[in-house]
């Protein structure tokens, strides 16, 4: 992957707020992202090609497993990658570029908060993703006749906490990755193991009880079950509920959720990294 020379970001010192910082931030990403072709491509081309596989390997698991939703199962699973690919490993690609360029070091010297320079940064990724999931649901609802979502809030916040989530692991990841071409290996094992072990390619109903609950404890199933749960009222693992039987499916999954997001978000803020290492 190429990187591209980041043009001067730092936010102007007179009379900004945190929005217009953040807006500063995200169209100065998104203007890096639009010529990085390589990233581009891998954010938008790279989950579609993985839809038809996807779909594949589900359908081969419905045909052994009675009762599993293929629909559900697909729709959780393509979004699931959606995210993984268009946020965290773009972003971690993205913050490594940023730091060698020691864009993030001189935006530090200026108003934007720590906080800010990482979600401004990530601004651009988070609403591609956004757009993604939201197109993918529009085309599942026309032409796999998906029903109406048993409980939006919990899909929302399933969808929130998983961006959260991974935003925070792609900043993580990023302390451990030394260059922008190395970001394909320090990121294998989270995609690798959220999409064998979260529910995505491999739906949980699908592996042994022991299994299962292993990959239940793994740091992103519970917000992908959270998606799940709140359009379809169930998690694989159980009948489909109504509203009110939803929030008692979801409710440990929600903490769970938030648990891990916290504690991501802890390790990265100790363990980033603002310039390179000497």
């Amino acid at each position: 992957m190429t990187t591209v020379q980041a043009p001067d970001t730092t936010p102007a010192t007179t009379g900004t707020t945190t929005t217009g910082r953040l807006l500063a931030l995200g169209r100065a990403e998104a203007t890096l992202l639009l010529r990085n072709r390589t990233a581009l491509l891998t954010a938008l081309g790279l989950p579609v090609l993985l839809v038809a596989g996807v779909r594949e390997v589900l359908r081969q698991q419905a045909s052994t497993t009675p009762g599993l939703d293929l629909n559900a199962a697909l729709v959780t699973g393509v979004t699931g990658i959606v995210l993984l690919f268009v946020v965290y490993y773009n972003l971690t690609a993205a913050y490594v570029a940023r730091r060698g360029e020691l864009v993030l070091k001189r935006l530090r010297t200026g108003e934007a908060r720590d906080l800010e320079i990482l979600a401004g940064t990530a601004l651009p990724s988070v609403l591609l993703a956004l757009v993604q999931c939201a197109a993918l649901g529009v085309a599942g609802a026309a032409l796999l006749d998906l029903p109406v979502p048993v409980n939006p809030l919990l899909a929302l916040a399933g969808l929130g906490l998983s961006v959260v989530l991974l935003t925070g692991l792609a900043a993580l990841s990023s302390a451990y990755t030394r260059t922008v071409e190395s970001a394909g290996i320090t990121t294998l094992p989270v995609l690798m193991t959220a999409q064998f072990g979260s529910g995505l390619m491999f739906p949980l109903e699908v592996m042994p009880d022991q299994l299962a609950g292993l990959c239940r404890a793994l740091p992103t199933t519970p917000a992908f079950l959270l998606l799940r749960i709140g359009w379809f009222g169930t998690g694989g693992s159980a009948p489909a509920t109504g509203f009110a039987g939803s929030w008692g499916a979801g409710a440990p999954q929600l903490g769970l959720a938030v648990c891990w997001a916290a504690a991501v978000w802890w390790a990265a803020r100790h363990r980033f990294r603002w310039e390179p290492r000497r």
